[in-house]
């Protein structure tokens, strides 16, 4: 029986851990497959407060779980499987076996909807991105492209114009899908131009992204086109396929917490870009990490008949 499982080793499930380690709760963090959550995927992290020269994304998220294993916090390497939160104790079943808390926070993060062509996957971090707030900065007076057509796709891209020479929108349609402000926007800027009716179909590059090969989906010509980097926002998936018919959701998957990252289920918290899927930063997943954990222990303490000091 432990006090509180936390599942995600992100930004927001480490930061739980360290609060929840603290109170002396001795929390048990499940890894799942992505140790470290997707900040490990970023080179050179410049916007986490206390580190003025950068540090490595993967470097953090050691510091994070060195950090929390310091306060007491142990990790198990495994993947959920499937839950039980109909009934007390909280049931959470794992490849490696099923385990039972009184509390549970969840932190398991989203995840990129990804291209899938050739390239994408060996030259990530390398010139290809999913967060323009992580990864701008980097590309300096450099020929950018940003695959999407949506809300986020134009308004990262605008993002991407305070750093990049260039920056080109490609989008499958033949019209984008971005509100009427931000398309505005986008039009009126000197650095963005689009490629329309247009999918990207392999990644070109050596140690870094060189090319993009494109397909015109209505004449299916294809052609290579030189850029330095590429963006892609398509959309993300919230990983909450175990907690589907326990926890509620809302019409994209993810989690629905109120302001205290309390689920709908006494005693499941949730932290972090699993329910939120607007800013998507480390800096927002640790706090709502800190949040989680502190309502945790507010309510271990409530159903042990203690007063929370």
């Amino acid at each position: 029986m432990e006090n509180v499982i936390i599942i995600g080793t992100g930004p927001a499930g480490l930061t739980a851990a360290i609060y929840a380690g603290r109170a002396q709760l001795s929390p048990l963090v499940i890894t799942g497959k992505d140790v470290g959550g997707q900040i490990t995927l970023t080179s050179d992290i410049e916007n986490y407060p206390g580190f003025p020269e950068g540090i490595n994304g993967f470097e953090l998220a050691t510091r994070f779980q060195q950090q929390a294993e310091r306060f007491g916090a142990r990790t198990e390497r495994a993947v959920i499987t499937g839950v039980d939160f109909q009934h007390q104790p909280l049931t959470v079943k794992t490849d490696s076996g099923t385990l039972q808390a009184n509390a549970v926070i969840i932190a398991t993060g989203s995840s990129p909807r990804r291209l899938g062509v050739p390239g994408e996957d060996r030259l990530l971090s390398r010139g290809v991105s999913y967060c323009a707030t992580c990864d701008g900065f980097f590309f300096k007076n450099k020929k950018i492209a940003v695959v999407g057509g949506g809300d986020s796709a134009l308004d990262e891209g605008l993002f991407l114009t305070k750093f990049g020479r260039e920056v080109v929108i490609i989008h499958r349609r033949d019209r984008l899908r971005a509100n009427s402000l931000l398309q505005r926007r986008a039009h009126e800027n000197t650095k963005m131009s689009f490629m329309l009716e247009t999918i990207v179909t392999e990644v070109i590059g050596g140690q870094h992204v060189e090319a993009l090969r494109v397909k015109n989906v209505k004449t299916e010509k294809e052609e290579t086109v030189t850029f330095d980097g590429v963006f892609v926002f398509i959309g993300h998936i919230p990983n909450t396929q175990a907690f589907q018919g326990q926890l509620d959701l809302d019409d994209n998957g993810y989690l629905i917490v109120d302001r205290h990252s309390r689920t709908n289920i006494p005693g499941i918290f949730g932290a972090g870009d699993v329910h939120d899927h607007v800013y998507r930063q480390a800096i927002t997943a640790s706090a709502s990490g800190a949040i989680a954990a502190i309502e945790a222990e507010k309510y271990l303490a409530e159903l042990e008949g203690k007063a929370y000091t």
